[in-house]
């Protein structure tokens, strides 16, 4: 059979296009490789809107329950597959799938890709041994937890720079360290940081190791001009090294950034191929949260429609 839509991914923008498409009674294929994504390492998720505090999983898990209960006859779940290439054949995309060794095919009219990215991981002694204890991600996700605590961001670029702002609204200190003489960040966000009598920056930091207890108290790094080695006593350590689209499946078939990223139109969503859709992480928006992938997804799936609508 061929599906009317396949939506590729399953975190906050997989979820909200199915939830919609099954409203509108679209047939809807929606393979994931689980309903997981950046925020379930996080144990309090304070600004997913309408819900005051939840945790990462139980996050995930919502996204699993909200479409099971509109799934109805119209949308199919594919759970623990893999996507390995999209092709284009007549009118119709083929799907090439994995799960368990075992290879599929499916085809559908139109294509959304919510494939979301991946944290760029510090890889540093005790790095992995305090992820979440501590070490973060997402400054969005778990900044609140840190009020009133000395903290220190890892990066150079813009991302990092506007962490160090979210959190200078209510850490007692924060302390950017970045590998380069120089800032990536634009200069008006650097200067707008800057300002801040509680914000210092380390340039030429080469981070060695993150230490800690049971939670973390301090990150070491070398100077790279003197080679001192310096241990920064913090209890809480931001990384933002940037992030990996998940999106190796589809070179050669859409177009992307020179950092991975589907470009698409910011109005429809839609890529550079007609019938495909991205949304989320993957996407080249200027900004990356929940609640914006989950709204861009709402918006390709409102195109989508029109689209499907157009072409009977």
């Amino acid at each position: 059979m061929t599906y009317d839509l396949a939506i590729i991914g399953a975190g906050p923008a997989g979820t909200a296009a199915g939830v919609y498409a099954a409203r509108k009674r679209l047939k809807t294929l929606l393979i994931t490789k689980d309903f997981e994504n950046q925020s379930a390492v996080s144990g309090n998720i304070q600004n997913w809107i309408g819900t005051i505090s939840i945790s990462g999983p139980e996050l995930a898990k919502s996204f699993k329950a909200h479409l099971d209960a509109y799934k109805d006859d119209v949308l199919d779940l594919k759970e623990g597959y893999w996507v390995t290439s999209i092709k284009k054949e007549g009118d119709e995309f083929v799907i090439e799938t994995e799960k368990s060794g075992a290879k599929e095919e499916f085809r559908a009219k139109t294509i959304l890709l919510t494939v979301g990215s991946v944290r760029r991981k510090l890889e540093v002694p005790g790095a992995a041994e305090f992820d979440n204890k501590g070490l973060t991600y997402c400054a969005t996700c778990d900044g609140p937890l840190f009020a009133d605590q000395d903290v220190a961001v890892i990066g150079g670029g813009n991302a990092a720079f506007e962490t160090a702002l979210q959190l200078l609204a209510y850490c007692k200190s924060v302390t950017l360290l970045t590998r380069g003489e120089t800032f990536r960040a634009d200069p008006i966000t650097v200067e707008k940081t800057h300002q801040n009598p509680k914000f210092k920056a380390i340039t030429n930091a080469e981070i060695k190791e993150v230490k800690g207890q049971k939670f973390v108290n301090g990150l070491v790094y070398t100077d790279k001009k003197s080679s001192e080695m310096v241990t920064l006593p913090v209890t809480g350590i931001f990384v933002e090294i940037g992030l990996i689209p998940n999106t190796d499946f589809t070179k050669g078939m859409v177009e992307l950034n020179s950092h991975g990223h589907i470009k698409v139109d910011p109005r429809t969503q839609r890529t550079s191929v007609d019938g495909i859709w991205a949304a989320g992480d993957a996407s080249d928006g200027l900004y990356h949260q929940n609640n914006i992938a989950a709204g861009d997804a709402v918006k390709a799936l409102e195109d989508i429609y029109m689209y499907l609508q157009l072409k009977k």
